[in-house]
């Protein structure tokens, strides 16, 4: 078993805390994804995990041992990096056998091993080329087979796809997650990209100053977030943020979002925003739920009036851009109903899909 757990883990250079007293489980197999914007401490944290960096206070356990001490040699884990870290001087054979060779395996268990890891990542043809006559993604899929043949407790990749184009980003995450079905690994994949992290994980951590703001599967994070950052940082285009304010109207709950607008609360949600009439607060509601109005919608109270500022065709669907009250609203409707920049457009907000924020805390009400 390959559990990892860390237990209220503290790193500190200095004067500058990094990482706060984080507590994470990671189970068997599991593939889990830190991520967040630059500085947050998940690359901090994912080199504490390797013993890469010491740990300030608190504890990690790799497989129930306790390894704060343990040098990384010996932590059974391997590590995939951003810049592949291949010897220019050696094939890619011998870069994905090195480790074996330094731990005297068996020649035949080496070979076996590499061919193994080359078939899974189909570079089976690219194994006696050196690393400059390869691709950025040949180089990392060859990195990935020399973490592959090691056999590990845990592979740890730290941003191993930033180095890559647009493309080759995209055909790098189906072969990671293709090579996890395939290699039961527990897994911790560190990313600045949330579409990295809802593609690739069974769970995601979202780190935010050194803290852990949510742990939760994608599909949980993106429909039920515990926070406005958390709101903001996963989606993309990114959720709209509305000021507003909630009144009450003929038994139930409207939200004000400009003198001229408001939308009808549901029904159900009533209960449970009742105290929070009259309070200013922050509308959350991502760019697909504010549409055109389409045949079926039913309820004519969700749509309002709006001039277009930016109109941004995407083939399959064109993203609108528009102003409430100063505040800038993105909004996705279909390409043959959007109108041009000026022009004014009726739209509908689908208020069953909407998060109410409280503007002093960042909590998802």
């Amino acid at each position: 078993m390959a559990e990892v757990a860390l237990r209220n883990v503290v790193k500190r250079f200095e004067d500058v805390e990094a990482v706060h007293g984080i507590n994470l489980d990671v189970a068997d197999n599991d593939f889990v994804v830190l991520v967040g914007p630059s500085g947050c401490g998940k690359s901090t944290t994912l080199r504490m995990v390797a013993g890469l960096e010491e740990v300030t206070s608190g504890d990690i356990f790799i497989g129930g041992e306790i390894v704060n001490d343990v040098p990384p040699k010996d932590r059974d884990i391997a590590m995939v990096f951003q810049n592949y870290a291949l010897y220019p001087h050696m094939t890619a054979f011998e870069n994905m056998s090195f480790g074996l060779r330094l731990r005297k395996f068996p020649r035949e268990e080496i070979k076996r091993r590499v061919d193994h890891a080359a078939r899974i990542l189909d570079i089976t043809a690219l194994l006696d080329r050196k690393p400059k006559a390869l691709s950025g993604g040949q180089r990392q899929r060859v990195a990935m087979g020399r973490a592959i043949v090691r056999n590990p407790k845990v592979f740890l990749f730290d941003e191993p796809l930033s180095n890559l184009d647009a493309k080759l980003r995209v055909q790098m995450r189906t072969e990671i997650k293709r090579v996890h079905q395939m290699v039961k690994t527990t897994t911790i994949y560190v990313t600045h990209d949330q579409v990295e992290a809802m593609t690739l994980a069974d769970r995601v951590v979202v780190m935010n100053n050194g803290s852990i703001e949510q742990i939760a599967t994608p599909q949980e994070l993106y429909h039920h977030p515990k926070t406005r950052f958390v709101a903001g940082f996963i989606g993309s285009p990114a959720m709209n943020f509305i000021r507003c304010w909630l009144q009450p109207s003929g038994g139930g709950l409207r939200v004000r979002i400009s003198e001229a607008i408001t939308l009808p609360v549901p029904s159900s949600r009533s209960p449970r925003y009742q105290s929070l009439t009259g309070k200013e607060l922050i509308l959350g509601l991502r760019p697909e739920h504010i549409t055109e109005p389409r045949r079926g919608d039913g309820d004519a109270d969700c749509e309002f009036a709006a001039t277009l500022d930016v109109v941004e065709p995407m083939g399959m669907e064109t993203m609108v851009f528009f102003r409430i009250d100063g505040q800038e609203i993105c909004g996705r409707v279909d390409p043959g109903s959007a109108a041009r920049p000026g022009d004014p457009m009726r739209l509908r907000a689908n208020t069953e899909h909407m998060h109410l924020i409280d503007p002093a805390t960042g909590s998802v009400l």
